[in-house]
């Protein structure tokens, strides 16, 4: 049974951005409803001890909670192989829900930028490809003023509330 919901009108298959990657086969709606992340609720001590072990597969909730697998059987069944691109067509929509942000076309990838979601310590060569690649992806790519206007209204519950304590502060 799988833990992550995957609209129907996708597929997952290799992704010339990395590894596998979740594409539409056939068009999709701004708006729509693109996959709903599963998975277990766990502390920031607990997801980083089964981290190494499963690897990325998590979306962070809060400074301290997290949603994801906890063995290597509901890792699969919890992906939800979103690529990260800075040119994205999906994003968060509340804590869980991913939405299309803009119409998709039938095979095009589904790729969100995890400046809207993360707030951890990586950072990562970028292959998206886009014309708006920043070349490096971090997990605190949301502290920067560009992409806080970029993605104004779609960030994560959690960060959106950091980004407004930031502000209050000025």
């Amino acid at each position: 049974m799988d833990l992550s919901y995957r609209s129907p009108a996708t597929v997952v298959r290799e992704s010339p951005i990395h590894g596998h990657g979740l594409f539409a086969t056939t068009p999709i709606a701004a708006g729509d409803i693109v996959a709903v992340k599963g998975g277990h609720v766990l502390s920031a001590v607990q997801w980083r001890a089964l981290e190494p072990a499963l690897g990325s597969a998590e979306i962070q909730l809060s400074e301290d909670l997290f949603i994801a697998p906890v063995d290597a059987a509901g890792r699969a069944g919890s992906m939800l192989y979103l690529n990260h691109s800075c040119d994205p067509n999906c994003a968060i929509a509340g804590q869980i829900v991913f939405v299309a942000m803009r119409d998709i076309a039938t095979g095009e990838e589904l790729t969100h930028d995890w400046a809207t979601t993360d707030d951890l310590d990586y950072e990562l060569d970028c292959r998206c490809g886009s014309a708006a690649c920043r070349g490096r992806v971090t997990g605190k790519d949301w502290m920067r003023p560009e992409l806080q206007a970029k993605y104004r209204g779609w960030f994560c519950w959690f960060l959106q509330r950091k980004i407004d304590a930031l502000g209050a502060a000025d």
